[in-house]
């Protein structure tokens, strides 16, 4: 099933309960203007509001991800709507279930705070990331200065954020921005990959440990571990016993996760 938003500069396509959401601008490297942002935001929503999906991917069109803000439109909008921060920007709201980033081609500046935003990065040997917007003056305001560094480190983040630099796929993996490198252009094949084996996973507890994985920062190691074990009860509850009986019958033993 497809549904296209803001015109058809975002596409939605559901396959059973793995939802994949494209950023469609190919003519610009999917830089996002105010319409397409907003868009990526109902997508987002659809995709939350929606039981049977559960996990998503996201992606851009033509080989690139995203390159960010459209700086056409910024440099006549004097009221630009940051993704982050702003009530209404496709960045501002945490989502309850997983995304994973596909990316091919430049990841940068805006495009950047994209893929950070998501839970986990896949990219092929093309991608490359960086805040190629340094050149121009216009800072971040869609969450990577809090996101990057969380992610990567403070020192690398740094480097990332006041030198430019391009950063490829290969040292995007050994700095931890992404988790896996794949062959030039199979990244949406293997995040959706991916995908379709999280979504048979009992969901509360993987959701919940992803929640409380987020919410740790902002705590002591008591007070985390606290809310770790608040999470955790409603899994508790509802998956662990079932799941301790299937792997007591014989279930998941050595290693294995294919196992009904």
């Amino acid at each position: 099933m497809s549904v296209d938003f803001a015109s058809g500069k975002i596409l939605l396509d559901r396959d059973g309960p793995v939802t994949t959401v494209t950023i469609n601008r190919p003519d610009v490297r999917n830089a996002m203007d105010s319409e397409a942002a907003a868009g990526l935001t109902e997508a987002f929503k659809a995709f939350e509001q929606d039981d049977a999906q559960r996990v998503a991917v996201l992606t851009g069109a033509g080989g690139a991800f995203c390159a960010g803000a459209d700086l056409k439109e910024m440099a006549g909008d004097a009221n630009y709507i940051a993704w982050a921060g702003h009530p209404d920007g496709p960045l501002h709201p945490t989502l309850t279930k997983p995304v994973i980033a596909a990316v091919e081609g430049h990841a940068c500046a805006g495009g950047l705070g994209v893929a950070l935003w998501c839970d986990i990065r896949i990219a092929d040997e093309t991608a490359v990331f960086g805040v190629f917007s340094r050149r121009w003056g216009v800072p971040m305001s869609d969450g990577t200065t809090v996101r990057l560094p969380r992610t990567i480190g403070m020192g690398r983040a740094q480097h990332m954020l006041l030198t430019g630099e391009a950063v490829p796929a290969a040292q995007a993996l050994d700095w931890g921005l992404v988790t896996k490198v794949v062959p030039a252009g199979t990244a949406r094949a293997a995040a959706e990959e991916l995908a379709r084996r999280m979504v048979d996973f009992p969901q509360v507890a993987m959701r919940s440990d992803s929640r409380s994985a987020y919410q740790q920062a902002g705590l002591s190691l008591a007070g985390a571990i606290k809310n770790e074990m608040l999470l955790a009860e409603t899994a508790k509850r509802q998956e662990a016993q079932t799941g301790a009986q299937a792997f007591a019958a014989g279930a998941g033993r050595h290693g294995r996760f294919d196992d009904s």
